[in-house]
């Protein structure tokens, strides 16, 4: 009975111990620059996302499309240098209308999280 106990005490332990790990195995956005669904009225210079963890440069891509699919970007999509949490990318003069942004980027841990978001120039 006792060896039952402690089997039961270490898993317990081992348990509380390895779920705070899983919960850092992915990188979601804090925040966004257009954020998530707005209005703007100025064309932005860059679309800017912001991450609750570090991200691999190499595997983190960015791109806008217009509600026809074709890509606006200027194709420099990156993780910044000095902030590892900033996935950024330039953006060219656009014309009134709904942008779409999406995200690909992997973890420092190796955890890919992909998404995408819209924001409307009027």
């Amino acid at each position: 009975m006792w060896m039952l106990r402690i089997a039961i005490i270490t898993f317990s332990l081992l348990s509380a111990v390895a779920t705070p790990l899983c919960a850092w195995a992915h990188a979601f956005p804090d925040h966004s620059n257009p954020s998530v669904g707005s209005v703007i009225t100025v064309s932005p210079a860059h679309v800017r996302i912001w991450f609750d963890g570090a991200l691999e440069p190499i595997f983190s891509t960015l791109q806008v499309r217009n509600t026809s699919g074709q890509r606006v970007d200027q194709g420099d999509g990156h993780v910044d240098e000095s902030d590892k949490t900033l996935l950024e990318g330039s953006l060219p003069p656009l014309s009134p209308g709904t942008y779409h942004v999406f995200w690909s980027v992997v973890a420092r841990d190796g955890h890919r999280t992909e998404g995408d978001y819209t924001f409307t120039l009027h």
